[in-house]
C-alpha cells in the first residue's frame, strides 16, 4: 500500500511540476497528464459513494463494531500524501470526534472544527483546499444534540447577555439559525435551532464561490448536513 500511495503521489507531483514549468512542452504535458491518470487516486469516488461510506461507518460505530482498530496501518503511506474522501465541518465539542463517529481511518477525513459548526472565511478557505487540492468530493456539516454553542446563542439572544472576549463572534455566526428556528415554532426549540444551523451552513457552502459552488454546480461535489445524536452514536442526514 505504501508503494501504491507513493506512486500516485509522484504522478500527481509530476503533472503539477510539468504544468508550472516554463520549459514544459506540449508533448511533456501530455505525457505527464497520461501518467497522472494512469492509476485512480484512492479518493477518486463519487459524492454518493462517499456518503455511503460515512453512513456505513457510522452504523459500525453506533453498533460498537468499528473496522478501524489498528491506527498504525498505512502510516508510512500517509507520510507521502493524503486522500480524504470527505470534508467535515464539525463542532469543537469534545464529545464529537468525526473519525470515530464515521469509523474512518486517519487520512480519510479532512476536518474543520469550530464551536457551533459554522462556516467563516478561514474555514471556507480550508474547505476549498480540501476540494480543489486534495480531491474530496463530499462536504458534510455535522451538528449534534445538545450543542452548547447553539444553546448559548439562544440564551444570549433571549436574555440580552453581554459575553466577554471573542465569544460574541460565535453568537453572531449562529444567530441566523436561531431566527429560522423561531419561525418554525418547533416543539424542541434547541434541536430545531441545531438543525437549522446545519441547513443554513449547507446552503452557504453550496453557494460559496468561486470554488465550491462551481464544483457543486457541475455535480462533482455534494454538500450535505448531518445531526449526530450523542446518546446513541447515530448520525441522521438532514
Amino acid at each position: 500500500m505504501c508503494d501504491q500511495h507513493a506512486s500516485q503521489f509522484s504522478r500527481r507531483s509530476l503533472l503539477a511540476a510539468a504544468a508550472v514549468s516554463p520549459f514544459a512542452s506540449a508533448p511533456a504535458l501530455a505525457a505527464a497528464a497520461e501518467a497522472a491518470v494512469d492509476t485512480p487516486l484512492p479518493n477518486a469516488i463519487s459524492p454518493d459513494e462517499a456518503i455511503s461510506r460515512l453512513i456505513e461507518g457510522n452504523r459500525r460505530y453506533a453498533a460498537n463494531t468499528p473496522a478501524n482498530r489498528d491506527f498504525s496501518a498505512g502510516r508510512a503511506a500517509r507520510a507521502a500524501a493524503q486522500y480524504p474522501i470527505a470534508c467535515v465541518v464539525g463542532c469543537a465539542d469534545a464529545r464529537v470526534a468525526p473519525e470515530l463517529v464515521f469509523d474512518q481511518a486517519p487520512g480519510d477525513l479532512f476536518i474543520v472544527r469550530v464551536a457551533g459548526n459554522f462556516v467563516n472565511t478561514d474555514s471556507l478557505a480550508s474547505l476549498e483546499y480540501g476540494v480543489k487540492v486534495l480531491g474530496a468530493r463530499l462536504i458534510i456539516v455535522l451538528g449534534h444534540s445538545n450543542c452548547g454553542a447553539v444553546k448559548a446563542t439562544i440564551d444570549v439572544l433571549k436574555k440580552n447577555i453581554a459575553l466577554p472576549g471573542h465569544l460574541p463572534i460565535l453568537i453572531d455566526a449562529i444567530r441566523p439559525a436561531i431566527d429560522l428556528a423561531e419561525k418554525a415554532q418547533a416543539s424542541d426549540p434547541l434541536a430545531e435551532a441545531i438543525a437549522q444551523n446545519v441547513r443554513y451552513n449547507v446552503r452557504r457552502l453550496e453557494q460559496a464561490g468561486p470554488i465550491i459552488s462551481d464544483y457543486v454546480a457541475r455535480g462533482q461535489v455534494k454538500v450535505v448536513g448531518g445531526f449526530y445524536k450523542i446518546a446513541n452514536g447515530e448520525v441522521e442526514l438532514i
